[in-house]
């Protein structure tokens, strides 16, 4: 009877915790939740820790190993699989915290199989897998017979606590989202200044004249146009930062400027006049990896550039740039992959001053000579390697030349 009382437990937080990873799903597919910081489920906005994940999926290894030995269920078909499947599962958290400690307590945390496979749908895979088998095995067993002949009160008891346990821990989580900021359709005056964890969402027709600022972690600004400014958006010292379907246009300096930070850009529109630059996100070596995709960046002298910064800049399109398309620079580590860049003065993608660039899959089209600059390095070449820059090129769609200068190197995938 106690074995299947603790089997009864063991199933109920599994229970929850399945409905965590539902909810999640949820978010992402249905709700089109800003993700990955609002994908969180309930409790993951208090309890969105890698090493919590970790210990939970460790403890469901042990509680089930547990069962399995001391009640001799190893040749019971269904629980030998979830423990197998579990084992595996638990593998992927080990990859996943050794990659938050790598990461000084940050994302990306892609574990083995989420490098090539979507987080969200892979662990609700594996918790789905698991669970249903923890199920078929809890009634092959036939511990459900046995948990009924207990008396109700103990029966009452435990599911009463386990449901306020599951209540209060919900409510106490939920209560923690950052406040979610609309802005009406119209002109907004700027600059807005977002100090704290929020999210900043506009209608149709919202603008902001004059740029956004953002000094906090755990900012999601979304659907908003920006006009003018200095730099149309800046980020500065603030990491798990969205930028999602935003337009800037006209911004003196930078349409998106990130410095000291940590971002994820989507589906962005960037114009920008000749003298500045689409996206830059510098001076963040020791952060996570900044990503750049699905953007349309157009004009001014660099399109999407870091410096001193681990970014990854994928399916975007870049045009009409002055200076360069695509710049990884000064030290940084990139992958800039599936993206289209056309009508570059210059250079299509550069890797320069001993930055480490994978490039691969892109589409450098119409890259015109700089002859006016009277440099060597800007006739036209689709890929450059600059000053000591080591670039890893895959398989491109080039019309012009890849080349390399100054004790740099391009070594081909």
């Amino acid at each position: 009877m106690r074995a299947a009382a603790v089997f009864a437990l063991l199933l109920a937080v599994m229970t929850f915790h399945e409905a965590e990873h539902v909810v999640q799903l949820w978010q992402k597919d249905v709700a089109e939740a800003s993700c990955p910081n609002d994908c969180r489920g309930l409790l993951g906005f208090a309890f969105d820790l890698e090493w919590i994940h970790f210990a939970y999926n460790g403890t469901i290894l042990l509680a089930l190993a547990a069962i399995v030995g001391f009640c001799r269920l190893w040749r019971t078909p269904a629980l030998a699989g979830a423990l197998a499947l579990q084992g595996y599962h638990v593998i992927e958290h080990v990859e996943k915290l050794a990659q938050w400690f790598a990461n000084g307590g940050h994302s990306p945390t892609p574990g083995h199989l989420g490098q090539h496979v979507p987080l969200v749908e892979l662990h609700f895979a594996f918790n789905t897998a698991v669970y249903l088998l923890v199920i078929v095995g809890f009634l092959d067993v036939g511990a459900h017979r046995r948990l009924w002949t207990a008396r109700t009160p103990m029966r009452v008891a435990a599911a009463s606590a386990l449901a306020l346990f599951a209540v209060g821990a919900t409510a106490a989580a939920w209560s923690q989202r950052p406040p979610t900021v609309r802005l009406a359709a119209g002109v907004h005056a700027g600059p807005l200044v977002l100090d704290r964890a929020q999210r900043l969402v506009g209608e149709p027709g919202t603008v902001v004249r004059g740029g956004i600022r953002i000094t906090a972690d755990d900012v999601v600004v979304r659907d908003v146009a920006v006009l003018g400014g200095e730099n149309g958006i800046e980020v500065r010292d603030a990491e798990n930062v969205l930028l999602e379907r935003v337009r800037v246009l006209g911004a003196g300096l930078d349409g998106i400027s990130v410095r000291q930070g940590a971002v994820t850009i989507r589906d962005c529109d960037i114009t920008s006049p000749s003298q500045a630059q689409g996206i830059d996100i510098s001076f963040a070596l020791s952060l996570p990896t900044s990503v750049v995709q699905g953007c349309r960046v157009s004009g001014g002298s660099e399109g999407i550039v870091s410096h001193l910064a681990h970014v990854r800049i994928r399916n975007n399109r870049v045009s009409g740039t002055s200076l360069r398309g695509i710049a990884v620079t000064e030290m940084s580590m990139g992958k800039v992959d599936e993206n289209v860049v056309s009508d570059a003065l210059g250079v299509g993608i550069f890797c320069g001053d001993y930055s480490a660039c994978e490039i691969d899959d892109n589409t450098v089209a119409r890259t015109r000579p700089d002859r006016a600059s009277g440099n060597p390095t800007r006739d036209g070449f689709s890929i450059v390697s600059h000053f000591g820059a080591v670039a890893t090129v895959g398989e491109n769609t080039i019309d012009g030349d890849v080349a390399a200068f100054i004790g740099a190197r391009v070594e081909h995938d």
